[in-house]
């Protein structure tokens, strides 16, 4: 919500007002823009112009340090110490007869008082014979039930692209004012991408985060954007949901996937941005057997699209205390939305989010919440989900509209067997040629990616104990030594694979 939309708000004689941000400065500039008076001005680089006299309300702040004072222009005035208790404030103002607008800063742990409750209900009651709008200003303000019928939520919008712009060229003239001989250097793209890439954040985040990039070196470069994302994660992500990975794996670090990869290569163009016509892809649901490297295709995604990645810790999301699961999927969503574009990947999601009745129905109202997020979301997050066990999964998880596509991942064939034993032993400086390739690739039938990278760890060991350069034959061994997940539960990984044959699209 802008300046604008909160002074119509204003004019609507609402009597309360419930603001949740940590950002008192831009809410208190915003509210001085809306009641017309002209302390800040409306657009960066506009002057501000006085009010005509009688045109603009009184604004006032309230905090039980300093108690009561006026804010808005000539009538600013030192706080009013006699007053600072939350009762006395209230009655002090009810007291008066001075229509205008007062910010109650921080008073959300008083509101569970009934005093304080019924002097804020007494105000707003008696709206109409002294128009006093309160402004419940904090980080996250809880109504009583009592005053939900006289009171409206608002949000202040975060800055926009020339308002971020702006904060970034003072950020820099007080660099410069703090060296009087030099310039901070940057080029175009750069600042660009830096404006860019801090949308989502508060007017203070954006001043912290650009303070950060310039005055660690007086200069703004590409390469201080992937820092500017870890910070701008850092000040989203308040509740350790949400892990931020810059690093991701190379599409080369991917063996097989040949199907996966070429329909997500169709798809980066409308992702990026570079193709408008074209509908943002939402993202994709990989199903199939354990270590057969739905993981590591999740990391690859963001490296395809060349986004950051996101991964979402479904343990960490769980509360002991009513609503607050879904207020933390609430605020992890938006969070990712504000990181945009950006990969979500959400590991093992059966595990998080499968229906029961033994929380209370906490998991069936967050699982609501994210089938809602995932079927209205606009934003640049491409969601990356892996499941094992279709069993665990809710259908209405499962149906079309919440992901682009549903990937069978299965046990890796003869080619993508020799490809992952090719990767993993070019990671760890093993020579094979083609004749070892082959050899290995027909001795691990049915094992899946993470047990070859196993035989080839277990071998290294071998070698090492035994004293002698590693060969294929140790390899082998290893492999012959070892009962793969679909032999020692080959009941369970048929019954999967029967129930993808119709039902999803092969990854390889």
């Amino acid at each position: 919500m802008n300046s604008g939309d909160l002074a119509v708000l204003i004019r609507s004689r609402v009597p309360i007002l419930a603001v949740d941000s940590a950002d008192e400065t831009q809410v208190i500039k915003a509210i001085l823009r809306a009641s017309g008076n002209s302390t800040a001005p409306s657009t960066p680089g506009s002057v501000a112009v006085p009010s005509r006299p009688g045109t603009a309300l009184p604004v006032f702040q309230c905090t039980v340090t300093d108690g009561l004072k006026r804010l808005d222009g000539p009538y600013a005035a030192p706080a009013q110490r006699t007053a600072t208790e939350p009762p006395d404030i209230l009655k002090h103002i009810r007291a008066s007869n001075l229509a205008g607008i007062y910010i109650l800063l921080d008073f959300h742990p008083y509101l569970t008082d009934p005093v304080i409750v019924r002097l804020l209900k007494d105000i707003a009651q008696e709206y109409s014979q002294c128009a006093r709008t309160l402004v419940l200003v904090s980080a996250e303000v809880v109504i009583p039930r009592e005053l939900e019928a006289l009171t409206a939520r608002c949000t202040i919008a975060a800055p926009d692209r020339d308002e971020r712009r702006k904060i970034v060229e003072d950020i820099a003239h007080q660099w410069v004012l703090a060296h009087p001989t030099e310039r901070v250097k940057a080029d175009q793209r750069a600042l660009d991408m830096l404006i860019e890439n801090m949308s989502g954040l508060s007017a203070a985040e954006t001043q912290q985060v650009a303070r950060q990039a310039i005055f660690a070196h007086g200069a703004i470069r590409v390469t201080d954007i992937p820092e500017v994302m870890e910070a701008k994660y850092e000040l989203l992500n308040r509740h350790g949901i949400l892990h931020y990975e810059q690093t991701t794996q190379g599409i080369g670090d991917v063996g097989g996937f040949d199907h996966f990869k070429d329909w997500l290569r169709k798809r980066a163009v409308a992702f990026d941005g570079s193709a408008p016509d074209l509908d943002v892809p939402k993202g994709v649901l990989l199903l199939g057997v354990q270590g057969c490297g739905k993981s590591l295709v999740a990391r690859a995604s963001a490296g395809i699209l060349n986004v950051p990645l996101l991964n979402f810790d479904c343990a960490a999301l769980f509360d002991k205390y009513i609503g607050e699961s879904e207020r933390n999927l609430r605020e992890s969503l938006n969070a990712a939305d504000l990181m945009a574009p950006c990969v979500l990947w959400v590991d093992e999601i059966e595990k998080g989010f499968s229906s029961g009745e033994s929380d209370g129905g906490a998991s069936r109202r967050v699982l609501g919440g994210l089938l809602t997020w995932l079927a209205e979301k606009r934003s640049r997050v491409f969601v990356v989900a892996t499941a094992n066990d279709i069993e665990e999964l809710p259908p209405e998880l499962i149906r079309k509209g919440r992901f682009d596509e549903i990937f069978f991942v299965d046990l890796p064939t003869l080619a993508t067997r020799q490809e992952i034993l090719k990767i993993h032993a070019a990671k760890r400086g093993i020579q094979l040629d083609a004749g070892a390739l082959q050899m290995l690739a027909q001795a691990s039938e049915g094992f899946s990616g993470a047990e070859i990278e196993q035989a080839i760890v277990a071998a290294l060991y071998t070698a090492r104990a035994q004293q002698k350069p590693l060969d294929a034959q140790m390899i082998r061994n290893e492999l012959t030594a070892t009962r793969p997940l679909a032999v020692v539960m080959s009941e369970k990984v048929a019954a999967l694979r029967a129930w993808a044959q119709e039902r999803t699209v092969p990854a390889e």
